[in-house]
């Protein structure tokens, strides 16, 4: 058993599917559960237009009844507020005059998006074909999965959050202690960032990217706390969960680079200083061994070794300018300047979140896998044992 998910829908079209499999039966589950991490998705200074319009909410269609999950896929809807307006645009039905193109085409791509490659591989002759589905709207179907899983993991103990590092050229200052609650304190700051002078700085640095009519990437870093020793393999490529992770956050839009742990910082050190030596300790979800750091960033072989996972993500700046880069047009092959879509300056705080409800999804995987059951209370009594075993061998070390 494990867990897997697909989503369908496009930007502008009627709603977003997603259908999450593999969640145990018995855990409780209600549209809030979803609904806050779809508004703390939505945050963030500077977001565009869109976000104005859409009022994220999910409807549970089904695998949810009375407050519980059946073991059955779960399968959500949201609804886009602005289907209204763009129903001729995207409509299913083929047009009663075909000579006549539908509003609203993109025959100017965007370089640095989907639009050029998608219409040659596809074989399209209007981008507004790809653009709909390769737009960074599809995550929301995404969070709400990873909610579910969230909510899953919840029950065990571990917690995912996640904080703004950098915006552009505005890094926030490194290492100090986290907060416990680590997105309660990160979603206080308009951009997810704990350090309240850089805050500012990046706030400001955004505002001078709207003044330009420019857009900024950036780098967030997301941390789970609580994950018991011995989730994921070694034995496979594709059973390492550092490997999984990775591709997770690596599909999300946008994104250019992953690191964990030390990362690139760690090729330009010496292996005594790149490592974490092993201790003694009392924890029973490390096997009652300690590390006197957490350079490997909770992963050691693909297998998360019971100190924090730390994982940090490169977000390029968003491909839609409203200052636009040179193009060419696909109708008439002449030179032109790429079209401009309703778009965010920056999506680097909404891109934390999304980038944790990848993060809940992939441990939620790998804890199924390891604990299995067909309701929760089985799957916990698996766990338990599994944990009640560590504690024994910390007593034979």
């Amino acid at each position: 058993m494990t867990i897997r998910f697909t989503t369908a829908g496009e930007s502008h079209g009627k709603a977003l599917m997603a259908i999450l499999e593999g969640i145990p039966a018995g855990l409780a589950l209600v549209a809030e559960d979803v609904d806050s991490e779809l508004r703390r998705r939505m945050a963030g200074h500077g977001r565009g237009a869109r976000m104005k319009i859409e009022s994220d909410r999910v409807e549970f269609l089904s695998g949810v009844r009375a407050g519980e999950t059946l073991g059955s896929p779960v399968c959500m809807m949201v609804r886009n507020r602005d289907w209204e307006n763009w129903q001729e645009v995207m409509a299913v039905a083929p047009d009663a005059d075909p000579d006549k193109p539908r509003r609203r085409r993109v025959l100017r791509p965007r370089p640095g998006h989907a639009d050029l490659v998608g219409v040659l591989k596809y074989g399209r002759h209007d981008a507004r074909d790809i653009l709909e589905r390769a737009s960074a709207r599809e995550t929301a179907a995404r969070v709400a999965c990873g909610a579910v899983c969230r909510k899953l993991l919840d029950s065990f103990g571990v917690e995912i959050g996640s904080h703004v590092v950098r915006i552009g050229s505005v890094a926030a200052k490194s290492g100090e202690p986290l907060p416990a609650r680590l997105n309660q304190h990160a979603d206080s700051s308009p951009v997810r960032c704990l350090d309240l002078a850089a805050s500012q700085a990046m706030v400001e640095e955004i505002d001078r990217a709207i003044a330009d009519r420019d857009t900024l990437g950036g780098v967030a870093e997301v941390i789970v706390r609580g994950a018991v020793v011995g989730l994921g393999s070694h034995v496979s490529w594709d059973r390492k969960l550092d490997a999984r992770l990775a591709q997770a956050l690596m599909s999300i839009h946008a994104i250019k680079g992953v690191e964990i742990g030390l990362g690139f910082e760690g090729a330009s050190t010496w292996g005594s200083e790149a490592h974490d030596e092993i201790r003694r300790g009392d924890n029973r979800l490390t096997g009652g061994v300690a590390r006197s750091s957490n350079r490997a960033g909770g992963l050691e072989g693909g297998i998360t070794n019971g100190e924090p996972i730390v994982l940090r993500l490169a977000m390029k700046p968003i491909s839609t300018l409203r200052r636009p880069l040179e193009t060419v047009n696909l109708e008439t092959g002449e030179t032109a300047q790429a079209q401009s879509e309703r778009s965010d300056v920056t999506a680097v705080p909404a891109m934390s979140v999304i980038a944790e409800a990848m993060t809940a999804i992939v441990v939620a995987q790998a804890m199924v896998e390891k604990f299995g059951g067909d309701s929760l209370n089985e799957m916990r009594r698996n766990y338990d044992g599994y944990v009640e075993q560590l504690s024994f061998l910390k007593e034979e070390v």
